[in-house]
C-alpha cells in the first residue's frame, strides 16, 4: 500500500512539474511572439505542446505565429485543435474566421465571427470583421446592422462609421453613406474624404 502511494505522489510530482513547465514555454514563446520571433516562439509552443498535448493556449499561439508567416492552412489546424480541446474558446473561433476569410471562405468565417459574438457578446472585432465579410457576399442590410451595433457599444469607433459609410454607398444609401463618412473624417480617418470627394459631391453635382 505504502509503495501504491509513493509511485501516486512521484506520478503526481511529475505531471505537475511538467504542467508548470509547459506554461513556462508557453511564456516564453508568447514573449517572443512579441519581439518578432516568431520562429523561436514557434519552437517554444511546440515543446509545450510535446510536454502535454492539453496545453490549448499553445496550439492557439502556434496558430497566430504562423498566421505571421502566413502558412494560413497551419494556422487552421492549430486553430481547429484549439477549439477541440475547449470549445468555448472565443479568440480560436474569431482567428479562424480571420483565417477563413484570408482564404475568401466568406460563409465560414462568418459562421465562426457568429461563435465568436455568441461567446463574448461584447467582441467589437467580431462584430466588424463579420460585417466585413458579409459585405463580400453583397448582404448589405446584415453588414450595416452588424456596424451600427458596433457604434451601439462605442459610439467613437472610427471604423465603423467608415465601413458603413462605405456599404451604404454601395447599398445605394447616398446621404447616410455620405453622412457617415463625414463622422468618420471628423473622429480621423483621413481616407473618408476621398470617398466624400469622388463619391458624395459627384452625387449632389448631378442633381
Amino acid at each position: 500500500m505504502k509503495r501504491i502511494f509513493f509511485l501516486l505522489a512521484i506520478s503526481f510530482y511529475a505531471l505537475t512539474t511538467y504542467g508548470q513547465k509547459g506554461k513556462e514555454l508557453i511564456k516564453d514563446g508568447k514573449e517572443r511572439l512579441g519581439k518578432g520571433e516568431i520562429m523561436e516562439a514557434i519552437t517554444s509552443f511546440n515543446r509545450a505542446i510535446e510536454m502535454d498535448s492539453s496545453l490549448y493556449q499553445a496550439f492557439y499561439l502556434r496558430g497566430l505565429a504562423k498566421v505571421q508567416l502566413e502558412d494560413v492552412h497551419g494556422a487552421m489546424k492549430d486553430f481547429n485543435y484549439t477549439i477541440f480541446i475547449k470549445d468555448n474558446y472565443a479568440e480560436a473561433y474569431y482567428s479562424r474566421g480571420n483565417v477563413k476569410f484570408l482564404l475568401q471562405d466568406y460563409y465560414g468565417a462568418i459562421e465562426d465571427y457568429s461563435k465568436t459574438i455568441y461567446l463574448d457578446a461584447d467582441n467589437i472585432e467580431a462584430y466588424f470583421q463579420r460585417g466585413k465579410a458579409k459585405q463580400q457576399l453583397s448582404a448589405y442590410e446584415d453588414a450595416i446592422n452588424d456596424c451600427t451595433k458596433i457604434l451601439e457599444m462605442n459610439p467613437k469607433n472610427v471604423d465603423a462609421y467608415y465601413l458603413r459609410g462605405v456599404l451604404r454607398l454601395e447599398f445605394g444609401k447616398m446621404k447616410e453613406g455620405c453622412l457617415d463618412l463625414s463622422k468618420a473624417g471628423e473622429l480621423g480617418d483621413i481616407k473618408a474624404y476621398d470617398i466624400i470627394r469622388n463619391k458624395c459631391n459627384t452625387n449632389v453635382k448631378e442633381h
